[in-house]
């Protein structure tokens, strides 16, 4: 596939438990299944993904950083969401676009889980929709991307 676009998109800690965590606010679908799903959407969508997982926050940020070619992210910072400003600084120092996305409406949930430190430095935020967030912010981060080449013409 030859591809306009190549989008980075990580998965943030406990999302490698997915099948395991929680099933009744989680599913039963696993990771596997999950990047299944993103990979037939961007073929769909004709653009390249790259995939990765990390519990981590520093091998986020290492992610984040040795892909700064990439044209767009998709991130689900999991808990990190509410705690990382690390992981907010990474992206902002890339220039990306990103798009934040979860499986569970975080502003629905818990108070502690309704502010995202990683929000302001993301073009938008797709949550609730369980693993449909993530098509959700492909087809989201490419029209972005469209977006911005039709307003330099």
């Amino acid at each position: 596939m030859i591809s306009e676009f190549t989008i980075l998109v990580i998965h943030g800690p406990n999302l490698n438990f997915l099948g395991k965590r929680e099933p009744e606010i989680y599913g039963k679908s696993t990771l596997d299944d999950l990047n299944s799903m993103i990979q037939r959407k961007a073929a769909e969508l004709s653009i390249a993904v790259r995939i990765f997982q990390s519990n981590s926050e520093g091998g986020i940020i290492d992610i984040i950083q040795q892909n700064c070619d990439a044209s767009g992210i998709v991130i689900n910072p999991g808990a990190y969401t509410h705690t990382s400003i690390a992981i907010r600084d990474a992206i902002a120092s890339t220039g990306l676009p990103a798009v934040e996305v979860h499986l569970t409406n975080i502003h629905a949930r818990e108070e502690f889980r309704k502010n995202s430190l990683i929000a302001p430095v993301c073009v938008g935020q797709i949550s609730g929709f369980g693993f449909h967030s993530y098509l959700l912010g492909l087809e989201a981060i490419k029209h972005y991307l469209m977006q911005q080449i039709e307003n330099r013409r």
